[in-house]
């Protein structure tokens, strides 16, 4: 079985963690975690960043430090892994759901319609006309790795005064390479930044992630909230509730190995996404979805659009394991799951479709051109 996207572990991270594991330092401190922080704040340039437990819990503390309240509003994709969704619960908020571009980002022309018809803007913040609720922030996801339209979501978050936090956990090592934001990383323009390390990530620490801020103040708020807050370790004071959120030093080891991987491990996924797209060229029935011109994306997935409208795409994904290749369908659209079903919806069109026409194909870093033409063959013969 060729499977959808597996770690490569081929650097220096078992010497890391072996050193990690001979200093006795396996928990959530130590000199790895502090590395790794450092080493990721100066590749994506930004002044601090902190390791936390999952990119779930940088979505959640980013979420709370940005203020959302029970009973406010977020703004969120309906086409998006769902952990991108279920932290606005977490805090007693609701999600309002927006749908996707062709780009399978947030549709950001939607968005400044229901902003600009849907809200009115008074003292205490933007109101939904509709709930009478406060929106308080917008997370915005890099779908696949693409970078979303920041320069759009930036505007707009200042306009109408909410928090934008972007939800990078699929689009570490994703720049931008002109326009205003030229040399910015996803993750690093809005107010808050989440990054995971899960398995199937670009790199991994098994599991993991991290969260940076606009403000400094804010990631160490952060750290302190990951770490039980814990205003006099000593003597067990705490003055705030707080969460087992911090990574451990183990993982971080992992991390620090991974990272000196990353910038080659983006060189082979965009080479390979282009061999698949120069094999495809002439194959009539699907096309591999294009990235975002304007930036070096990393292509952490890549997605096949079924355009042959015979072609069923649960058949199609099934056919293809029978021949020894795992695939995989987008998600199930958010504002359809179980929990968000009375949530509201704002013109949810091209989600439901591309929901239906896309399957993404193997893509893991070691993936052999004899991997990738067994899938091409495969797919030619569907």
């Amino acid at each position: 079985m060729i499977p959808l996207s597996v770690p490569v572990i081929k650097g220096n991270e078992k010497k890391y963690v072996d050193e990690a594991i001979s200093n006795g330092w396996v928990s959530a401190s130590g000199s790895y975690v502090t590395r790794f922080e450092h080493e990721m704040a100066d590749y994506l340039k930004v002044e601090k960043i902190t390791a936390v437990q999952s990119g779930t819990a940088a979505l959640h503390l980013s979420l709370l430090l940005s203020g959302v309240k029970p009973g406010q509003e977020v703004i969120v994709p309906a086409l998006t892994f769902i952990a991108a969704v279920n932290p606005v619960k977490y805090l007693g908020a609701e999600p309002v759901f927006m749908d996707c571009d062709d780009s399978l980002n947030m549709d950001c022309g939607k968005l400044e319609d229901f902003l600009n018809k849907e809200c009115t803007k008074t003292t205490l913040g933007l109101r939904n006309n509709k709930s009478k609720r406060i929106i308080t922030a917008i997370v915005a996801v890099h779908i696949f790795g693409n970078m979303a339209d920041m320069e759009t979501l930036v505007r707009l978050a200042d306009e109408y005064g909410l928090k934008l936090i972007e939800d990078a956990t699929e689009a570490l090592g994703t720049r931008y390479t002109d326009g205003i934001y030229e040399g910015k990383f996803a993750g690093t323009m809005g107010d808050f930044g989440a990054y995971s390390f899960n398995g199937n990530k670009i790199i991994t620490t098994g599991g993991g992630g991290m969260v940076t801020a606009k403000k400094a103040a804010d990631v160490k708020k952060c750290a302190y909230l990951a770490a039980q807050a814990k205003d006099d370790a000593l003597l067990y004071i705490h003055n705030h509730i707080g969460y087992n959120y911090r990574m451990t030093n183990v993982q971080a080891a992992l991390g620090v190995g991974q990272l000196e991987c990353l910038e080659d491990y983006i060189r082979i996924k965009i080479q390979n996404y282009n061999y698949y797209r120069e094999a495809l060229h002439t194959f009539q029935d699907a096309v591999l979805m294009p990235f975002n011109e304007r930036a070096r994306n990393n292509h952490w997935f890549y997605s096949l659009l079924l355009k042959n409208k015979t072609l069923k795409r649960d058949s199609f994904i099934r056919q293809l394991k029978e021949a020894g290749i795992e695939t995989r369908p987008i998600w199930k659209l958010n504002h359809t799951q179980a929990m968000y079903q009375s949530c509201q919806t704002y013109y949810i069109e091209k989600a439901p479709f591309y929901q239906n026409r896309i399957v993404n194909l193997p893509c893991s870093v070691n993936l052999t051109e004899s991997d990738m033409d067994f899938v091409i063959d495969a797919l030619m013969k569907s």
